[in-house]
């Protein structure tokens, strides 16, 4: 497996993995799956400032993360939101561990102090939502720092939402600058 940099022509495989967790999942809270030209675009806009990261295994996408903006103001530069999407075949194999790895390396290496992921999850058993998430970023060293109540809705159903953190840099009295789009991922080989 090699975690590589998302490239704009790998929008429909990526948008392969996503579609079955908005139309099957309340993981995902979009009702549609969006358009492969909205996709793209999305790709574009994160990637030019944030680290946007695929796995790679045989020439085939298993998962894909990013960090994201966390708040559009200044003083939030600091943080950022990650996501993390594994293809349904390919969960619990290594895969989200690897790519949250390298996320952070290169999130640090920006200057960024703080990951941030918002949470669905189920208030009792559900066909489409478990606590499989909150229970990966657990493993993955985050911790819980709040909770959303009724904050979703999806498939005729209310969901809270968990917010959890990671710091993954000192926070010093006058904090470096971040570099926006001057991130960079080595190619990754026997993960």
């Amino acid at each position: 497996m090699k975690i590589e940099k998302v490239k704009p022509e790998d929008a429909k495989a990526l948008l392969e993995i996503y579609a079955p967790y908005v139309k099957d999942t309340a993981i995902s809270f979009e009702y549609e799956v969006p358009s492969e030209e909205e996709f793209l675009e999305r790709i574009r806009t994160i990637s030019a400032k944030y680290p946007y990261i695929k796995a790679v295994e045989n020439d085939e996408i298993l998962g894909y993360a990013y960090g994201a903006v966390f708040k559009g103001r200044p003083a939030y530069d600091w943080s950022v939101e990650t996501t993390i999407y594994i293809r349904g075949d390919k969960r619990k194999n290594g895969v989200g561990k690897a790519l949250y790895q390298s996320l952070e390396n290169s999130l640090k290496n920006m200057g960024i102090l703080n990951m941030n992921a918002c949470i669905a999850v189920p208030a009792k058993n559900d066909p489409y939502l478990t606590d499989a998430s909150q229970r990966f970023h657990e493993r993955m060293g985050f911790s819980k720092v709040g909770v959303f109540h009724n904050s979703g809705y999806k498939f005729d159903r209310w969901y809270d939402m968990v917010w959890m953190e990671k710091m993954i840099g000192e926070h010093t009295e006058a904090p470096g600058k971040v570099n926006f789009g001057a991130w960079d991922i080595d190619t990754v080989d026997g993960l």
